[in-house]
């Protein structure tokens, strides 16, 4: 199958995060690091909002790349934590705007909870992490893991949330979010495409066929399955589903800064796929270079 022309070429990666959710850079910063890994189109796709769009796109502009607009919305399924990736929707959308607030406003509560639980066993307040976030970003874990660093606790990200911020540990509490059915529709009833970021992290599949079925029926744009935290085997068992529903494939980073070992590039999406999504998105423009 040939790959239509769209004026995009090159590496294109799909999840990066910028200090606007839970990223260590600014949306720019995020853009030049992709472009010195080689990447050439990319998305920014920060946690539940869309401030950082201009900034990134004007960086990829300047850098000669191309600019999908994204967002990684917050869902669960059950128990599960699910993250649903949605590109070139309408970011003015009256009912995935009050979601998303919705969702950012619970997550403020739920880290002040956290930090108050933290507190009564170690030096931590919420003017530390309050110090750790830039701008309006929403707080959350992570911000609480860099407060723990800050305050010489633990010694980064990762002992944060094998240890303190590990649901053993007693700390956890739950924040709201959307089913991911409720996800899907926001996204695409806004001309955006979704797509389930990392789908299958440390199980086979991360939701059950059925119900990822009835997710697809409801317009699911495809899955995210070259992804450092998928398994081989749920990776195997997604491009069938994929391959039988006709869904887009994508590769990706979920590049956070310093605050994750990922690297802009380590996976990537096809030049096919990324016209696919721009092909059936409506609610928003690709900046091409």
């Amino acid at each position: 199958m040939s790959t239509p022309s769209h004026g995009f070429a090159g590496p294109a990666d799909l999840h990066l995060h910028s200090n606007h959710s839970d990223g260590t850079e600014s949306p720019a910063e995020v853009v030049r690091q992709a472009h010195a890994h080689g990447v050439r189109t990319v998305a920014l796709t920060d946690h539940d909002r869309s401030t950082g769009w201009r900034e990134a796109g004007d960086a990829a502009a300047e850098l000669g790349m191309t600019f999908l607009p994204g967002m990684e919305l917050s869902a669960k399924h059950e128990w599960r934590s699910v993250h649903v990736l949605g590109y070139l929707f309408d970011p003015e959308d009256p009912a995935l705007l009050a979601e998303t607030d919705r969702i950012r406003g619970d997550r403020i509560g739920r880290a002040e909870r956290i930090v108050r639980s933290i507190g009564r066993d170690y030096d931590l307040h919420w003017d530390d992490v309050l110090a750790q976030t830039t701008l309006d970003a929403t707080v959350g874990r992570p911000h609480i893991a860099d407060a723990l660093i800050a305050r010489g606790i633990v010694r980064d990200r990762t002992e944060a949330f094998d240890g303190i911020l590990h649901p053993r540990e007693g700390y956890y509490e739950p924040h709201y979010a959307p089913d991911p059915l409720t996800a899907v529709r926001l996204i695409t009833d806004a001309g955006g495409v979704a797509v389930i970021a990392h789908p299958v992290t440390g199980r086979d599949l991360m939701m059950p066929v059925p119900y990822l079925e009835r997710l697809i029926a409801a317009g699911l744009g495809g899955f995210e399955i070259d992804h450092r935290e998928n398994t081989e085997a749920g990776k195997r068992k997604l491009r069938g589903i994929a391959a039988a529903h006709d869904l887009i494939v994508t590769g990706s980073s979920d590049y956070h800064g310093s605050g994750k070992p990922n690297r802009p590039g380590e996976n990537t999406t096809s030049e096919e796929m990324v016209a696919r999504i721009i092909e059936r998105a409506t609610g928003t423009a690709v900046r091409f270079p």
